[in-house]
C-alpha cells in the first residue's frame, strides 16, 4: 500500500485484532472501519480494566488554566502502545 499523501510505502502495525497501515515518510495512517470500531472497543476495554483510578475527564479550556505538568511515563491510553 502507498500514501496518497507522503508516497511512500505503509507499513503494517499489528495490535492483537486490528491491523492499521503507517506510511514510513509523514507518519500518517490508514485502517479500515472495522479495524477503527476494534480500536475503540480496546480502547474502552482498557480503561474499564485498568487498576489504576479511572481517567479524569477533560476539563473545559479557559483563559485562567496553566500550562499542565508533563504527563506520567505509563502509557494513558491503549493506542499508545500501538503508536509510542
Amino acid at each position: 500500500m502507498t500514501c496518497p499523501l507522503g508516497h511512500a510505502e505503509m507499513s503494517p502495525r499489528y495490535l492483537g485484532d486490528v491491523t492499521v497501515h503507517q506510511c514510513s515518510s509523514c507518519q500518517g495512517i490508514f485502517l479500515e472501519r472495522a479495524e477503527l470500531g476494534h480500536l475503540i472497543e480496546a480502547e474502552n476495554d482498557w480503561h474499564r480494566d485498568r487498576l489504576s483510578p479511572p481517567t479524569q475527564p477533560i476539563p473545559r479550556v479557559t483563559a485562567d488554566m496553566e500550562i499542565p505538568p508533563p504527563p506520567p511515563a505509563t502509557a494513558q491510553a491503549y493506542v499508545e502502545v500501538l503508536f509510542g
